[in-house]
């Protein structure tokens, strides 16, 4: 029986594990714990995450992925190492093609980096994989045709766009406004408009429950319990759907930005398949409610989010060796 392909989407907050066989087989934090006095380090993934918040002074939290950019590359192969160990298991018969979703931005160094850690960790054969020709794949999306196709996925750290043809790029940009710039943009808000600081963890609830990138024709409402930042009392607001959209104005409107400078550089003949195929949207952050709504006003063109937009990379970087091989 032919060994199932493995896909790693390497992500800034939680990284993603898919095999053609078995589906999506992990899911955890992309951080570290490390050991300062033992030189070591102590947990990965979920089991480190659970332990941050509980840290004696000789362990430090390491989150090697940071907007979307490999900052520590010795704990990034120590990670990746962990995370495709867990998703062979200890009864792989044969090694399996391995693919890792890579940032656009990612340096020459960087990627014999990851493609070394990756074959020491059991690699049959290794692919690197852009993420918007991962997210296009994973979003179901034909990209050995000769048509244009143009996606943007908004991950937790970067936001990255690409006008994709014949399994290659055309065009394509990165910028570091992502998820994570929608959390604190709430959290400053709040601080700016009514003298309440609140946490990572709670910008992320409200943007869930009453977050917004376009106007919404009944406003929706929620009570927040934060500290006064003059009295540093405990202090609780009710906030509007409405507000949280002008709180994120500021990084969709830099994303929409991004996509405006995609299409202009677009070839023409491409940019009219773009209109009739419309602009596909992946990653955690393009589940914002109203963010296709919102791509669609500010460019004419249709947009729609895909339907596992979560997921979409890592699903797309486990099938990409087979998108290659049938190409060849």
């Amino acid at each position: 029986m032919p060994a199932s392909d493995i896909g790693i989407d390497l992500g800034t907050r939680n990284s993603l594990v898919y095999s053609t066989g078995k589906g999506m087989i992990l899911q955890e934090p992309s951080v570290v714990v490390y050991d300062r006095s033992a030189g070591r380090i102590r947990a990965i993934g979920e089991e480190a995450r659970s332990m941050a918040d509980h840290l004696s002074s000789n362990l430090e939290v390491n989150w090697p992925i940071r907007q979307g950019v490999i900052v520590d590359y010795i704990v990034m192969e120590k990670m990746l190492k962990y995370f495709i160990s867990r998703a062979m298991g200890r009864h792989a018969f044969r090694k399996p093609r391995i693919s890792i979703c890579v940032p656009a931005t990612i340096t020459q160094i960087g990627r014999k980096a990851i493609e070394e850690a990756t074959y020491q960790a059991g690699a049959r054969k290794v692919f690197l994989v852009e993420a918007p020709i991962a997210a296009a794949i994973g979003a179901g999306v034909d990209i050995t045709r000769p048509f244009g196709n143009l996606v943007v996925d908004i991950g937790a750290g970067s936001t990255d766009a690409a006008v994709l043809s014949m399994t290659g790029v055309v065009v394509s940009h990165s910028i570091k406004v992502a998820g994570e710039d929608f959390n604190e943009a709430i959290i400053s808000y709040l601080r700016k408009n009514h003298s309440l600081f609140i946490g990572d963890d709670l910008a992320e609830k409200i943007k869930l429950q009453i977050g917004t990138a376009c106007e919404e024709g009944s406003i929706r409402m929620m009570e927040v319990k934060g500290r006064n930042v003059i009295t540093g009392l405990p202090r609780i607001v009710t906030l509007t759907s409405e507000e949280i959209r002008q709180a994120l104005s500021g990084p969709t409107g830099q994303i929409i930005e991004m996509v405006h400078g995609i299409l202009e550089k677009t070839p023409p003949e491409l940019a009219a398949d773009i209109v009739d195929r419309g602009i596909v949207l992946t990653g955690g952050g393009s589940m914002l409610r109203g963010m296709d709504q919102l791509l669609e006003q500010k460019t004419g063109v249709s947009t729609m989010t895909a339907q596992d937009a979560l997921q979409a990379t890592a699903i797309g970087t486990g099938k990409y060796a087979d998108v290659i091989s049938m190409r060849a």
